[in-house]
């Protein structure tokens, strides 16, 4: 049986932290839980101290989702873990879909999940401005990595160890996904999606580190893309 970790990322999840680790504990059977607090300055520390039985990595302040994510996958490789599933702590994401996509890793390096693969799961309707940025990344990506994926980032993903481990993953913010495509792509890696509902509790999110103002996000990720596809060339 595979060593399984799901990784969770946390900034200020208090509403809805608990019941999120209830659900990941019941259908992660089996799994090991880490959470990596980023920074947090509402209760989800105190939250947190409730369940003894999951670990935790805090950051004294607020890095990045991305940097998050790669301290989770840090810490994963070290405790020899073979797949790391990646959730978020909002209720975006349900967990009871964690076992699919641990099953699905039998024919895939990395399984991502996709909030418009599949038209009959529906779902909340996204903020427009979110929709229009992710086709319109999606679709760059689609040319330059030649995977036929349809959401470019759904933060529900399961990784086997060996595919992170041939990644030098280094964006600490938003924009992470976009270099695990690009290198996933240069390393030929199989990845596969697997349907998810949108579910859109809090559609007035922020985006933190200035990224609220469309263009601005566009503009980041166009300029992780160039750099990215300069550091791990694609053919």
């Amino acid at each position: 049986m595979r060593r399984t970790v799901a990784v969770l990322p946390l900034f200020n999840e208090e509403p809805t932290l608990a019941r999120v680790l209830d659900e990941v504990r019941r259908w992660a059977q089996g799994s090991s839980v880490l959470v990596v607090d980023d920074g947090s300055t509402d209760r989800s520390p105190e939250v947190l101290r409730s369940y003894p039985d999951i670990t935790v990595i805090t950051h004294a302040h607020n890095e990045g989702y991305g940097q998050s994510l790669i301290d989770g996958f840090a810490y994963s490789l070290a405790h020899g873990y073979d797949a790391v599933v990646t959730l978020d702590c909002d209720e975006q994401h349900e967990p009871r879909q964690i076992p699919q996509f641990v099953a699905a890793l039998e024919d895939a390096d990395i399984v991502s999940g996709s909030r418009y693969l599949d038209p009959r799961i529906g779902g909340d309707d996204p903020p427009a401005d979110r929709r229009q940025l992710n086709e319109e990344i999606t679709a760059r990506l689609r040319v330059l990595t030649g995977y036929a994926i349809t959401d470019a980032f759904c933060g529900f993903k399961a990784y086997r160890a060996g595919a992170l481990r041939r990644m030098t993953l280094t964006e600490p913010s938003y924009g992470l996904p976009l270099q695990v495509w690009i290198q996933a792509a240069h390393h030929r890696l199989r990845v596969c999606e697997l349907p998810v509902p949108r579910i859109y509790k809090n559609p007035e999110r922020r985006f933190w580190g200035g990224l609220d103002d469309v263009d601005a996000r566009r503009q980041y990720y166009e300029e992780v893309l160039r750099e990215e596809v300069q550091r791990w060339p694609l053919s």
